[in-house]
């Protein structure tokens, strides 16, 4: 039997080596004929840690890696353009504080 192979988002890259990936479907309702989003959880052996949070990648079905683990990552598809505005205000908060420390020191 052809293992499966599986495209989805990386939602959590805490772990080294292990990756949470969501994978997206759509079901449709048995009496309303709706179609409703669902999700499939999958953790993912990443031996180099090459996928980030937010990346796109492809997995395929392995053996039992862990108690969990049981798909592992053949490419990273596309790689995540979102920008971390935390991260980036905390890099600039002290450039920030050292040019007022500047400008008051010249003022007075």
């Amino acid at each position: 039997m052809p293992k499966r192979v599986a495209t989805g988002v990386v939602t959590s890259d805490r772990a080294s080596q292990t990756r949470r990936v969501e994978l997206p479907r759509l079901v449709k309702h048995v009496k309303y004929k709706k179609y409703l989003r669902r999700r499939t959880v999958c953790h993912v052996h990443d031996p180099e840690n090459d996928s980030k949070l937010g990346d796109t990648i492809e997995i395929v079905e392995c053996s039992p890696r862990s108690k969990i683990k049981r798909w592992e990552l053949v490419r990273v598809v596309a790689r995540s353009s979102a920008v971390d505005l935390a991260a980036m205000r905390a890099a600039a908060k002290p450039d920030e504080e050292a040019d007022g420390k500047e400008e008051h020191e010249t003022k007075s």
